[in-house]
């Protein structure tokens, strides 16, 4: 079997977005303007806090063109990332490491045990990181992975997720 490639530039995720990467019917990521990853620097199946896996990925926030829409809708006048973008960011990231596994089905966020905002992410961030640590991966007929997360602005931890779950569900059939 070769070996599982342990990074990701924008153009693989937008492959990973059209169903390319890991085949129709598997998992994606969104395509833009959903998307909330540039890259992914570094997956791997042993690391992590827990030595199941670790993800970590990375978003260019200030002048970023592909963050416009957002920053010039949410909220006019003060313009702030919705809190929401942050977290699907890493679901998206859980779900892409059950692809990048080979597990197959189609990913959904299942769930998430607790999620802390301490700060904003405006347009004069430069950097966003998220770090996903494996928890857990049940690869039988349900395939599920369970993960913590942190999302970092410019090195500062700003969100924190527990328990973050993505289920791959069958891709045949309703």
């Amino acid at each position: 079997m070769a070996e599982r490639r342990s990074s990701f530039e924008f153009e693989d995720l937008l492959a990973c977005g059209r169903g390319e990467l890991f085949g129709p019917g598997n998992a994606q990521l969104p395509l833009p303007p959903m998307l909330m990853v540039d890259r992914i620097s570094e997956i791997s199946e042993a690391g992590g806090a827990h030595g199941k896996g670790l993800i970590v990925a990375e978003l260019k926030v200030a002048g970023n063109e592909r963050l416009d829409w957002l920053f010039a809708c949410h909220f006019k006048g003060d313009p702030v990332m919705p809190g929401c973008l942050g977290l699907d960011a890493l679901w998206q990231l859980t779900g892409f490491y059950l692809g990048w596994l080979g597990l197959t089905g189609q990913g959904r966020a299942s769930g998430v045990g607790e999620v802390k905002f301490t700060r904003e992410v405006t347009p004069d961030v430069k950097l966003l990181e998220y770090v996903i640590d494996i928890k857990r991966v049940i690869a039988r007929k349900l395939k599920l992975a369970e993960a913590d997360g942190v999302l970092k602005a410019d090195g500062e931890v700003i969100y924190t997720a527990k328990d973050l779950r993505v289920l791959l569900k069958s891709s045949e059939g309703p």
